[in-house]
């Protein structure tokens, strides 16, 4: 049960819209960005919102990690982004791959504003 969890809430983002509403594109980076920071992913699940009076539909996209998961919640009308990344440590440490893909896709929103979280999971036997 040990791990470390990241979590970061993302206001004004600047990216391209795509990245806000775009499933496909969102859960294809999502994929490089899990892949070139050393983890493997094993299941990927993306949903689109619709658009609504306030303006277009955001995106959820899921990545099942062998080591853990990657969650994205995006809500375009509002330019902002919740990111989770939890990876357990137990069979080895991936707290700096986790910290790797969190700064892979807090770059990729490039935020004007973030708040970020670092929990750590579980006990360790003494």
């Amino acid at each position: 049960m040990h791990g470390l969890h990241l979590t970061a809430d993302l206001h004004d983002c600047r990216c391209g819209l795509q990245w806000l509403t775009d499933g496909p594109a969102l859960g294809a980076v999502c994929i490089k960005a899990v892949t070139a920071a050393g983890l493997q992913a094993v299941g990927k699940l993306v949903h689109s919102f619709p658009a609504t009076p306030e303006g277009p539909g955001g995106v959820t996209a899921t990545v099942l990690l062998a080591e853990s998961h990657l969650c994205i919640h995006t809500w375009p009308e509002q330019r902002g982004v919740t990111l989770d990344v939890y990876v357990c440590n137990f069979g080895g440490d991936h707290s700096a791959k986790a910290h790797a893909l969190m700064e892979c896709l807090v770059s990729l929103f490039q935020p004007t504003h973030s708040e970020r979280n670092e929990l750590q999971r579980g006990r360790v036997a003494a």
